[in-house]
């Protein structure tokens, strides 16, 4: 089961958190574009790409923080458990650091999204664009028939795992800097690594080095492997998904 600790607010934080983000990034999109197609996004720069996919992220990463910080908390108290499950966790927190503790690291978060999410989405894109130049000259050179610019659901999984990878690779020290803000205090087992005291960090520039100095450069990508494999497939599935109940719903509503 403790693989599985924290797995019910992180459920509860990706839901809020995709739901917001795709639809921000959409509507942005499709203000940029002046029309509301796919195929018209497609063709936005990398530089739109990325300013929506950052905005999108940022208003996603405010509205589903809360379950962020307690997805954090409760995988990283180890045993003996400090709290049994979500709900002493959310009280205890409320309790002794008020209700602004529940957007404890929420500064460094926003930094750390910025570039993610615009990775996320400019990079993905970019692959798409890619992929589709590609189907077309592999179209135009054989007596294949189809149509060019749609993309299967393996090279839509490709194009979401290139992109989660390349996003995570270059924002995970920013990822690291987060979540010790966000487990300041947290009371665990030695074992589990040295307990981070409450406000042991002044700010994000005042963490980076104390990390620096202390742990070294390994210290801003200590768990990037792990880190990765989750992050990479998670977002192909994620942009899969997306891409197939976007068709659906068109399909069924028109």
């Amino acid at each position: 089961m403790g693989f599985w600790r924290g797995n019910v607010p992180a459920l509860l934080m990706v839901m809020p958190y995709n739901a917001i983000q795709f639809t921000v990034q959409h509507k942005l999109k499709t203000f940029a574009a002046g029309s509301s197609k796919t195929e018209d996004h497609i063709r936005l720069s990398p530089y739109l790409s990325f300013v929506s996919g950052s905005l999108a992220g940022c208003a996603a990463t405010v509205g589903s923080y809360p379950f962020d910080l307690l997805r954090t908390i409760l995988a990283s108290q180890g045993e003996p458990k400090v709290y049994p499950n979500m709900k002493s966790a959310l009280v205890d927190i409320v309790r002794t650091r008020g209700f602004r503790g529940l957007y404890a690291g929420l500064l460094p978060t926003l930094v750390e999204i910025v570039p993610y999410a615009g990775l996320h989405f400019s990079t993905y894109d970019t692959f798409k664009r890619w992929t589709m130049v590609w189907n077309r000259n592999r179209v135009s050179n054989s007596s294949l028939f189809g149509t060019e610019d749609e993309l299967s659901s393996f090279q839509q999984f490709l194009c979401g795992l290139m992109a989660g990878t390349c996003a995570k690779l270059v924002c995970h020290p920013l990822d690291v800097v987060k979540k010790r803000f966000q487990i300041e205090g947290l009371q665990r087992h030695p074992r589990y690594g040295t307990r981070v005291e409450h406000h042991a960090y002044r700010n994000m520039i005042h963490a980076v080095r104390q990390i620096l100095q202390l742990e070294g450069w390994a210290g801003l990508y200590k768990g990037i492997v792990p880190s990765t494999v989750k992050a990479a497939p998670a977002t192909a599935i994620t942009f899969v998904a997306y891409e197939y109940t976007s068709v659906w719903l068109k399909s069924t509503l028109t």
